[in-house]
């Protein structure tokens, strides 16, 4: 038993030790700068261009998703519970102050349309604001160099304003109050 301790409290150590100063991060954006005018997923970028399907099988692009909007979110789910918990905060507590804003489910975990659709129905999203594309082949995703959680804004002249992980929803408003 005494053993047992010992072991865990060396473990511990070991542990905490490897993360060096990360147990109390700066906040700081640590990203390399970008050069504007570049396309690329960093914030000041022109946005990469795609083109990939919703679920109801139209084609969507950056242009098209641009028009007549002030800008759009890409939210990328995997339709696991943190993203259910992000998606259903921005419903209650985002896009009704944004209405001319495209907000935008970008699902690259269903290998199909009709499997996006299906994963957006049995959580609940058909019918919201959210429009759900369908990245098939991780167009999107690579694109935007994104995973699950990761939020882009992208303003209506194409570049891009936030790439960061969804947390409580309060940077995403700045921003969004922020597009001319």
């Amino acid at each position: 038993m005494l053993f047992a301790r010992k072991w865990y409290l060396l473990v511990l150590l070991v542990l905490f030790t490897a993360c060096g100063n990360n147990l109390s991060p700066s906040g700081d954006d640590k990203r390399e700068p970008v050069d504007p005018g570049t396309i690329g997923p960093g914030v000041g970028q022109n946005a990469p261009d795609f083109s990939v399907s919703d679920i109801d099988g139209n084609t969507v692009t950056l242009s098209s998703a641009l028009s007549s909007k002030k800008g759009i979110v890409l939210y990328f789910t995997m339709w696991c519970p943190v993203c259910d918990a992000h998606m259903s905060h921005m419903l209650d507590n985002t896009i009704p102050s944004f209405p001319d804003i495209g907000f935008y489910a970008v699902d690259y975990v269903s290998s199909s349309v009709s499997g996006a659709r299906s994963s957006a129905a049995s959580s609940g999203f058909i019918g919201t604001p959210f429009t759900i594309l369908a990245d098939l082949d991780h167009e999107m995703l690579q694109g935007y160099d994104a995973t699950m959680g990761t939020t882009v804004v992208i303003g209506s002249d194409g570049v891009i304003r936030m790439n960061e992980d969804y947390k409580d929803g309060s940077k995403l408003k700045d921003v969004l109050s922020g597009l001319p």
